[in-house]
């Protein structure tokens, strides 16, 4: 009798732990969890279950772990936000597999991404034939973002937190000398202190950070 009441005093304690833990990690939908998020939330599925396995044991030594665990990804999600280079390498980067209705196969390949997988997700999105298509990109989450040809164009990101996204200027046939040129034109000279700029309407659109 003993041990069920220790069950039950561990299930709800530890139900209760980890739903502050999870509300504290931020709000994000399943479909866009990261590497890092998964990972977490398997060794913390494990930890509960040995907690709960092993009643011998220290609860102490089960919340430990989940602590530790909340302090790893509160403190991977600041550096995320305050650098893109470490956002990428965490999340991941959207990937261009479509453009103008041509597969990028060498894309796929590097991504394991399958034509049963993009057809599927095509027709999730209601395409019906890849020459609909003007752009379409697979996002860090797994999911297919798609734009059609008749849809109003994709607009690039060019400088996210003070970082210049080259591969979006090679994509618009622009180089940074020409970023750099067009952003002197608004006076603004030192690309650190840019939060987020796009090239959209044949202008540069800016918002700089917040002091």
């Amino acid at each position: 009798m003993e041990d069920y009441i220790t069950i039950i005093f561990r299930t709800c304690f530890l139900y209760v732990l980890i739903l502050i833990i999870f509300r504290l990690m931020g709000k994000r939908e399943v479909g866009e969890l990261s590497v890092m998020d998964l990972v977490i939330f398997v060794i913390i599925a494990e930890v509960a279950s040995f907690a709960l396995d092993e009643l011998e044991s220290p609860l102490f030594d089960s919340i430990l772990p989940m602590i530790v665990l909340l302090i790893i990804q509160i403190l991977s999600a600041y550096l995320s936000l305050k650098n893109k280079k470490i956002r990428d390498l965490i999340d991941g980067d959207p990937v261009l597999l479509v453009r103008d209705g041509v597969i990028f196969e060498q894309e796929m390949r590097k991504q394991r991404y399958n034509l049963d997988d993009l057809c599927q997700q095509l027709r999730e999105n209601g395409i019906a034939s890849v020459t609909e298509i003007a752009y379409a990109y697979l996002e860090p989450s797994g999911n297919l973002s798609v734009y059609k040809k008749d849809e109003k164009a994709f607009v690039y990101p060019l400088v996210v937190d003070g970082d210049i996204q080259e591969r979006h200027l090679m994509i618009l046939h622009k180089d940074v000398d020409w970023l750099l040129a067009e952003l002197a034109k608004q006076k603004i000279t030192d690309i650190s202190t840019v939060f987020f700029c796009i090239w959209e309407e044949n202008k540069l659109h800016v918002q700089l950070k917040e002091h």
